[in-house]
């Protein structure tokens, strides 16, 4: 636990200070070269082009993190393991700072560019869409698969686990189209079960950090829990819309009309700077619990 702390510190801190070096170190041009180079080497109807054929494409580099895992367990009193947790988290984690591409969509000088930085926030070839709703949804679907997917299964599994779903993400969207169709789908469906229990974890953080009451009404919602269902993404929208209406409300009490309160409160695109910050929040919340078990083993 130790090491996820630091390692997601490593992250959060060389982000912000260094995007451009982060962003040049995160580089999985090479994943795409294996894919492309697999689908030269089976024919139709192969196991690579099934729905199963992603797990070939993801067991070799596995294979070879796992068994360097292993072997630096227990070398140098576990130093050389730390460092390759804090190497590989860091490397797994974005690759974009969220903030980042965040301030940039509110700063924008005008509805074209804001449209053009805010295609960062949806995967390849799919049009942004700037209303609240869809922007909240972004913003959440962004932390999940740049934060905190990464940090759940690097908790349960080190390394592998924070390589295995960066390059999960990297088959399902990002390299889709280098992929034959049965297998995109199956990379699809594996990032989904990949994801579902981050989900789970990071909705009832929300829960926590935000408005319980809102999130409750999403867990109520037909198919919640399903694998494909959008509990995060309906309980991330309906506590943004609470928070904002808590603040409008505590503005309008001392005679500011709405719309003016709007402004004062959250400034230009109010559920987009509320989504960050309750991201954050949660992200918040993981990094003091990760601290309490670190402390805690101490103590032990």
């Amino acid at each position: 636990m130790a090491a996820t702390l630091l390692a997601v510190v490593a992250a959060l801190v060389i982000g912000h200070l260094a995007p451009a070096l982060a962003a040049g170190l995160r580089q999985f041009g090479w994943f795409r070269t294996w894919l492309q180079w697999l689908n030269g080497q089976f024919p139709e109807h192969s196991f690579w082009r099934g729905p199963y054929g992603i797990a070939l494409a993801l067991a070799v580099p596995l294979l070879l993190l796992g068994l360097l895992q292993l072997g630096l367990r227990h070398s140098l009193w576990g130093l050389p393991g730390l460092l390759l947790g804090i190497a590989v988290l860091f490397w797994c984690w974005g690759p974009r700072d969220l903030d980042v591409d965040v301030e940039a969509i509110l700063d924008a000088p005008d509805p074209a560019a804001r449209r053009a930085v805010a295609a960062r926030l949806w995967p390849p070839g799919v049009s942004p869409q700037l209303d609240g709703a869809s922007l909240v949804e972004a913003v959440f679907r962004n932390a999940l698969q740049r934060w905190f997917g990464v940090l759940f299964w690097f908790c349960l599994l080190g390394p592998f686990g924070a390589l295995l779903y960066r390059l999960a993400v990297q088959a399902a969207q990002q390299d889709a189209d280098a992929l034959p169709h049965e297998t995109s789908q199956g990379a699809r469906t594996w990032l989904a079960l990949l994801e579902w229990p981050v989900a789970q974890l990071a909705t009832l953080s929300l829960a926590l950090v935000g408005n319980f009451d809102s999130v409750a009404g999403a867990w109520r919602e037909p198919g919640a829990f399903g694998l494909h269902g959008r509990l995060l993404a309906n309980a991330a929208r309906a506590s943004v819309r609470s928070e904002i209406a808590e603040e409008v409300a505590d503005y309008t009490e001392s005679g500011i009309p709405a719309s003016t309160a709007l402004v004062e409160a959250f400034g230009e695109l109010p559920e987009l700077r509320d989504a960050i910050s309750l991201v954050w929040r949660v992200l918040v919340l993981w990094l003091a619990l990760i601290a309490l078990f670190v402390v805690a083993g101490w103590v032990g």
